[in-house]
């Protein structure tokens, strides 16, 4: 009779223990799911080989954190932020200047630049005219009436609006005004006007185009698919993309393809003007621009995620995106990041 009071006894401190220690454990899977952090991030969809590959080395060094990448064109993630009021953690933008004229002083008070680009006409083995197209001939490829090219809405991109200042600066250095004559303003409602030596592309809010010779999609990555498919035959992309997709494609001069700061003074003599904000964009050197949100809800590691990616500039360069080394800083730069940046007023 003892030795069966005893067994029971024994059985039921070991059912109490049990669940004592499923409760335990209840409890640290609890503490260690209250305990992950989102990190979002809106970015230029060109950044989203690089970024992914950042998040997962991040990821891997801090296991609470886990990111999320929302890729859209630069000019609609800032909006995301200013006009839709939602809340990121990092954003990151293919041209840096729309950090300082959209976002400061009351969205962001810094931020880094610290990668460049260039653009570049992309196209595969189905493009049309594809064994003929060379770095000479290929803004005459795009003028025959067969052919379909692609680009980003000026309105959300930075590559769309820089894609009119390519093809504007192609007819200048050509000296051949019909190339943005009959490439844009004969197939679209962009208009275009010369101010005193400068020329000014008139973007209007909803853009009319003619869809037998143009495609136009909201972000650059987004006109990938149908090149592929051979629904378009060739689009103006940046050569970090084309590399990344593995595309054919023809890197144009480099005083058209706003990818060298030597010819910076040449690039200016083009301007867009966004006629649904009343914004003008100087033509420019591509460099990209990355923050942390004066509302970021987790400003802390957002920093520290910023501070990784300067600390790594060997993944931007693995992707055909120059790093800027040391990467430029305005504003009022965090002292996490001080020392892997130069400062400038």
């Amino acid at each position: 009779m003892l030795k069966k009071i005893i067994s029971i006894g024994l059985g039921v401190l070991i059912l109490v223990g049990v669940a004592i220690c499923g409760c335990t454990e209840q409890n640290s899977n609890q503490n260690n799911t209250q305990e992950k952090v989102i990190l979002k991030i809106f970015h230029a969809g060109s950044l989203s080989v690089p970024l992914e590959e950042y998040a997962n080395m991040f990821e891997k060094e801090h296991p609470n954190v886990v990111i999320e990448r929302e890729p859209a064109g630069s000019v609609a993630c800032v909006r995301k932020i200013i006009d839709l009021g939602k809340k990121a953690d990092v954003l990151a933008v293919a041209d840096y200047s729309l950090i300082p004229q959209m976002m400061m002083p009351k969205y962001a008070d810094w931020y880094v630049m610290f990668a460049r680009n260039e653009l570049v006409l992309a196209y595969t083995n189905k493009s049309k005219y594809s064994n003929e197209i060379n770095s000479t001939n290929w803004y005459k490829i795009l003028e025959k009436p067969d052919v379909k090219f692609g680009f980003s809405n000026p309105n959300d991109d930075p590559c769309g609006y820089r894609s009119q200042i390519v093809l504007m600066l192609a007819s200048l250095y050509y000296k051949n005004p019909k190339i943005y004559e009959d490439l844009i303003l004969k197939n679209t409602n962009i208009k275009f006007k010369e101010e005193n030596g400068t020329y000014v592309i008139l973007v209007p809010p909803n853009i009319d185009y003619n869809t037998n010779r143009i495609l136009i999609r909201s972000k650059e990555t987004d006109l990938l698919a149908p090149l592929e498919a051979g629904a378009c035959d060739y689009i103006f992309i940046y050569k970090s993309v084309a590399n990344q997709h593995h595309l054919k494609y023809i890197e144009l001069p480099k005083e058209i393809n706003l990818g060298y700061y030597e010819y910076k003074d040449i690039y200016k003599k083009v301007e867009v003007k966004l006629l649904s904000e009343n914004k003008t964009i100087v033509g420019k050197p591509i460099v990209y621009g990355i923050t942390v949100p004066k509302n970021a809800p987790h400003k802390k590691i957002a920093i520290e995620f910023v501070k990784f990616i300067l600390e790594h500039p060997e993944v931007l360069e693995k992707n055909g995106q120059p790093a800027i080394t040391p990467a430029i800083a305005k504003g009022n730069v965090p002292e996490e990041l001080k020392d892997l940046v130069k400062i400038e007023g």
